[in-house]
């Protein structure tokens, strides 16, 4: 009963939570990211070199053989487009989390400062009495 126990209070401690609802957030931060790559910015950028689709790109190692016992072989490549737009997907939503951290962190630079009550200005008996209290705990 104790691993239980344990295990309980570790899930349920605050910190716990947070990562869940961060990473369910992130998850659906990432389709949107995705499709922002993949329906957005892909079409334009591949428009500008050509109509090239990053995600077609491959560099065949071999090609598709039949086999000696006359089944086919598929084809080996190098899917070096599918790298090029994760790498687009990665860099966007490293950029766009970059950027909700750093609003955030603004937003609370920027929360209104709690004004300290001013300070009451000591008469001139007051103050001398405490310079005098002052020495007389050195000499002490």
């Amino acid at each position: 009963m104790g691993i239980i126990q344990d295990f309980k209070a570790f899930a349920l401690k605050g910190n716990v939570v947070d990562l869940a609802v961060g990473v369910v957030i992130g998850g659906a931060f990432g389709k949107i990211v995705t499709s922002l790559v993949n329906d957005v910015i892909m079409p334009p950028l591949a428009l500008v070199t050509g109509g090239i689709n990053f995600t077609d790109m491959k560099l065949v190692l071999r090609t598709a053989t039949a086999g000696a016992d006359g089944k086919p072989l598929d084809a080996i490549t190098l899917n070096y487009g599918n790298f090029i737009q994760h790498s687009v997907d990665f860099l966007l939503i490293s950029a766009s989390i970059f950027l909700v951290i750093q609003g955030m962190s603004r937003l609370r630079a920027s929360k209104p400062q709690v004004a300290s009550p001013p300070t009451e200005e000591l008469s001139a008996e007051v103050t001398l009495l405490s310079e005098i209290r002052d020495l007389l705990k050195r000499q002490a």
